[in-house]
C-alpha cells in the first residue's frame, strides 16, 4: 500500500536534486560574469534569413510578367529559369554580369548545426551498419578451428583496440585515402568502421561463447550444417544476451563520429566550432551540440531496450 508514496517521495527528491544542480549552474555562470544569448543560436537551427541569387557568368536577362527570369549566358551554356524569387532587383533586357545580384528567395530552411547533425547521423548509421558486418565475421573467425582466421581476427583486434581512432583516421584519410583515391566521408566511413568493428567482434564473441555447447551439438544431430547452426540456432540468441553491450558501443560509436571533424568534415562537433568563431555564443554553442547529441544517443539507447523488452516478452 505504501510503495507508491514511497516512489513519489523519491521522484520529487529526484527533482529537486536536479532543480539544486539547474541553480549551481546558474550561480557558477554568474561568477565569471558571463551573458548568455540563446536567441543567437537559434538561426544556426532554423535559419530563415533570405537567399541571394548570383549571377553566375555574363548573360541578357528576360522577366516575364510573372516574375520568372530566364539568363542566356553569353559563354553558350545552357539557359537558367529562376522561378519563386520574392525581390527581383533586374529589369528586362538587362544584361547581367557574373557576380550580380539578382534577385531574393525567402523561406525556412536547416542551420548550419541541423546540417551537421544530419552529416553525423549519415556517418554514424553507415559506420553501423558496416562494423556489425566487420564485428560478426571477426567474431566468426575468432572462434574457428582454422589457425589462419584465428590468428588474423586476433591480431585485427588487438591492433585496432590498442590504438587510438584519432591517429586510425589519420592513417585512412593520409595513407589509405591517397593510395585509393577515397573522398573525406568514404575515409571517415572506413576508420569509424574498422575501429568499432574490432569491439563489436569481442561483445559477439562472447555473446556466442556464453551458449551452451549442447545447443550446436543439438542442432547439429537434427542434421543442420555448421552454418545453419550458427545462423537459426546460435546467433539468435548470442545478439539477444549482448544487446546491453553492443548499444554501448554503438552509442559510443555516434560520440566517436566527432573526431572526424579533423578531417574536414563537417559533422555536428565541426559545424559547432563554425557557429562558435561566427557568433561569439561558446557556451549556448556547446551546450546545443551536447544536446543534440544526446537526442541521437537517447534516441538508439531508447530503441534498442524497445527491442530487448520485444524479445523478452517473446520467450515467456
Amino acid at each position: 500500500m505504501n510503495e507508491k508514496p514511497n516512489k513519489l517521495k523519491w521522484h520529487m527528491l529526484f527533482i529537486f536534486t536536479l532543480c539544486i544542480l539547474s541553480a549551481g549552474i546558474y550561480s557558477a555562470s554568474q561568477t565569471i560574469n558571463y551573458k548568455w544569448q540563446w536567441h543567437l543560436v537559434l538561426p544556426y537551427i532554423v535559419d530563415t534569413s533570405p537567399i541571394d541569387i548570383i549571377a553566375q557568368g555574363d548573360a541578357n536577362a528576360v522577366v516575364d510578367a510573372q516574375g520568372v527570369i530566364t539568363l542566356t549566358f553569353d559563354n553558350g551554356d545552357p539557359s537558367r529559369v529562376i522561378t519563386g524569387a520574392d525581390q527581383i532587383f533586374i529589369s528586362d533586357g538587362d544584361l547581367i554580369f557574373e557576380g550580380d545580384l539578382l534577385a531574393r528567395k525567402e523561406g525556412v530552411r536547416s542551420g548550419v548545426l541541423i546540417d551537421g547533425l544530419y552529416m553525423t547521423l549519415k556517418i554514424s548509421v553507415i559506420s553501423l551498419f558496416f562494423s556489425i558486418i566487420i564485428g560478426l565475421m571477426t567474431a566468426l573467425m575468432r572462434i574457428s578451428d582454422n589457425p589462419f582466421s584465428k590468428n588474423l581476427s586476433i591480431l585485427y583486434i588487438e591492433v585496432i583496440r590498442g590504438t587510438p581512432l584519432l591517429v586510425q583516421i589519420f592513417i585512412v584519410y593520409f595513407f589509405l585515402g591517397t593510395i585509393f583515391d577515397l573522398d573525406r566521408f568514404t575515409s571517415g566511413v572506413v576508420a569509424l568502421s574498422v575501429f568499432t568493428g574490432a569491439y563489436v567482434a569481442e561483445i559477439l564473441r562472447s555473446g556466442i561463447q556464453s551458449i551452451s555447447a549442447g545447443q550446436m551439438e543439438a542442432a547439429r544431430s537434427l542434421g543442420m550444417t555448421y552454418t545453419k547452426a550458427m545462423t537459426y540456432v546460435i546467433l539468435p540468441q548470442a545478439f539477444k544476451r549482448t544487446l546491453p553491450p553492443m548499444a554501448g558501443q554503438l552509442i559510443n560509436l555516434i560520440k566517436d563520429s566527432s573526431l572526424v571533424s579533423v578531417i574536414s568534415i563537417t559533422d555536428l562537433t565541426k559545424a559547432g566550432r563554425e557557429v562558435v568563431s561566427g557568433s561569439f555564443a561558446t557556451f549556448e554553442v556547446w551546450f546545443t551540440v551536447a544536446g543534440l547529441y544526446l537526442v541521437l544517443t537517447f534516441t538508439l539507447s531508447w530503441g534498442i531496450q524497445r527491442i530487448e523488452k520485444r524479445l523478452a516478452n517473446n520467450d515467456r
